[in-house]
């Protein structure tokens, strides 16, 4: 009974919503759906013409804030009426009274997307553009409501969006404290991710080192088969696969070795290096590259076999 009485208590109904976004792609089915939970909105600047254009009613920011939006939108929805709204405990006593008492409204969803920095960045805009794509309001907004996780939920990037729209469409506009933890996660991954693009734009100092890689690519399995293993990197970039299994952990570490032992030769004719485990199983250089390989796999063709076979030749 214990259990399922927690379960009740931190499954939670969405009744209101505040959306801003920098993109409105895939918004649309969102909003209808809410709309059709009848969940109050709030929104700002484009993302409220949006959902106004859908014939969706909406609260402006500036209507609870009592504020308008200032110094050209550099400052929209940084307002305690805004903070308060997702930030407050809704178990907590004072919270409570302080909600009632300066008539803060709840906010139980929040939607928003960054200023596009990094590729602001890549397409070489001039550096008073790049500073007005650091985005202030928006990442603030992400960080309260994933912080507050227990009774706000977060969506801060277009790909969740789905996702999203899965769980209130099958729950009935209602999530678990799980679902609110996976999408407090991700979102942190977001604004970590936007934050090191910031730092390493501005960083100048060689001893410092900020990265952060999505999308890793699963291995066959780590360094024992019974471990997990994951390569973070654009492996296609470097290495063309021409047959074989999936890597695993120790093939990776082969094709270093290889490469690095590789790269010993100096001259353009082609090389051909066999590694296993670590170990070179035979390498040669010759005037052809199957001459090469021929005479690579004659050193040790029995240890050879499993083994991760890496070239180089002039193109």
């Amino acid at each position: 009974m214990g259990t399922t009485q927690l379960q009740m208590n931190t499954t939670k109904t969405i009744q209101s919503a505040l959306i801003s976004v920098f993109s409105k792609d895939g918004l649309e089915p969102i909003v209808r759906k809410l709309h059709e939970q009848n969940v109050t909105l709030y929104s700002t600047g484009g993302t409220e013409d949006f959902i106004k254009n859908l014939g969706i009613p909406v609260v402006a920011v500036e209507d609870v804030t009592s504020y308008p939006s200032i110094l050209g939108g550099r400052v929209k929805t940084l307002h305690p009426k805004i903070f308060g709204g997702i930030l407050n405990r809704q178990d907590n006593e004072t919270d409570v009274q302080q909600m009632e008492e300066f008539q803060i409204p709840q906010i139980d969803l929040v939607i928003v997307d960054l200023y596009p920095f990094e590729k602001t960045v890549q397409s070489g805009a001039s550096e008073v553009d790049i500073i007005e794509k650091i985005d202030i309001g928006g990442i603030s907004l992400i960080r309260a409501a994933a912080k507050n996780f227990k009774d706000t939920v977060i969506v801060a990037s277009v790909d969740d969006y789905q996702l999203l729209l899965d769980l209130i469409s099958t729950q009935n506009g209602a999530t678990t404290l799980e679902n609110r933890k996976l999408l407090a996660t991700k979102a942190f991954h977001v604004s970590s991710h936007y934050d090191t693009a910031i730092f390493n734009y501005f960083n100048t100092d060689d001893t410092i080192l900020k990265t952060s890689i999505a999308n890793g690519q699963i291995l066959r399995y780590g360094e024992n088969p019974h471990q997990k293993g994951y390569f973070f990197g654009d492996f296609e970039a470097m290495f063309h696969k021409v047959h074989g299994k999936e890597l695993s952990y120790n093939n990776l570490l082969d094709v270093d070795a290889a490469v690095n032992l590789i790269l010993e030769f100096k001259n353009e004719a082609p090389t051909f290096a066999i590694l296993k485990h670590n170990n070179a199983c035979g390498l040669a250089t010759r005037n052809s590259i199957k001459e090469a390989y021929l005479t690579a796999l004659a050193c040790d063709p029995t240890s050879a076999f499993g083994g991760v076979l890496i070239s180089k030749y002039k193109n």
